[in-house]
């Protein structure tokens, strides 16, 4: 078991580790890295924000407590608790070939977000299994069997753990007009995180508002993620997920398909070519 004051920097180091293997890959055979070094940062079990997350995301939305109970059925003082939250940034390649498309994702793109996030879930059990193995009971909420998604009268789609208000709560970044979440290296990344039994210190939010780095948000300028979105899932008033989603399977699914060769998805126009893609917009 690792020393407690080692904890932060040795899980830190797992994680950019992994990172490094070649599992990280677009898949195509070239081993180019579907992703840049993580970001990692941590909260508490026994913050109140997850409290909220019931309100904001859904009553069902576990807390770090609930998880961990569902998981290992005992109780766990959510003091002793900590999520463990990464970001994993897009290539500036791939960034750079989806900021060019108008209707349909990239290649890169619709592989990072196929291929790239199989690594991630690879990633997240990595995590997972180290620290079980070095005594640290953990779980990564998104692979448990119990983790689901329901439609939501007030949210459209709600589920059982979001990586992305987990990241929020790490500290990594505030939500975009189109639900992204903007972290210090942009939108256009993917999240990952899990749960364990270890006190680490939490890191600090630099922000009090969900929307703080969203220019549209803070002063109704930018709002270029709106024209970006070829489905018309985005205006002022925020994200139509249902529009969202249906845009995903039923036209961009097929043109991955036929024209990448392989069966998969995505997007990313709204995390692309926008002032937030690769980090936080300047803001009075």
């Amino acid at each position: 078991m690792q020393e407690a004051k080692d904890f932060r920097s040795w899980i830190t180091d797992v994680i950019k580790d992994k990172s490094t293997s070649s599992e990280n890959s677009l898949g195509d055979g070239t081993g180019e890295p579907a992703w840049r070094e993580p970001l990692v940062a941590f909260a508490s079990g026994a913050d109140p924000i997850f409290e909220d997350f019931k309100t904001h995301v859904g009553a069902l939305h576990w807390t770090p407590a609930e998880i961990f109970e569902k998981t290992f059925n005992r109780k766990a003082d959510p003091e002793n608790l900590t999520v463990i939250s990464w970001v994993l940034p897009q290539t500036e390649a791939t960034k750079r070939d989806n900021a060019g498309m108008n209707e349909l994702p990239a290649r890169r793109w619709a592989r990072s977000r196929i291929f790239g996030e199989q690594f991630n879930s690879k990633l997240r059990s990595f995590v997972q299994d180290t620290l079980n193995r070095e005594g640290y009971p953990a779980v990564a909420p998104f692979l448990s069997t119990d983790f689901h998604t329901e439609s939501s009268e007030a949210f459209q789609i709600t589920s059982t753990w979001s990586e992305r208000h987990a990241a929020y709560a790490c500290g990594h970044g505030t939500f975009g007009l189109c639900d992204g979440l903007i972290t210090r290296v942009g939108k256009a990344m993917r999240l990952g995180s899990v749960v364990v039994e270890a006190q680490v210190t939490p890191d600090k939010r630099p922000y009090t508002n969900h929307r703080e780095y969203c220019a549209f948000a803070v002063n109704g300028t930018c709002g270029e993620c709106i024209d970006r979105c070829p489905a018309g899932a985005l205006s002022k008033d925020g994200h139509d997920k249902a529009l969202c989603k249906a845009y995903l399977r039923e036209i961009t699914a097929p043109y991955v398909e036929n024209e990448y060769g392989f069966q998969g998805y995505g997007c990313g126009l709204c995390q692309t070519g926008v002032p937030c893609e690769s980090g936080i917009p300047n803001l009075p």
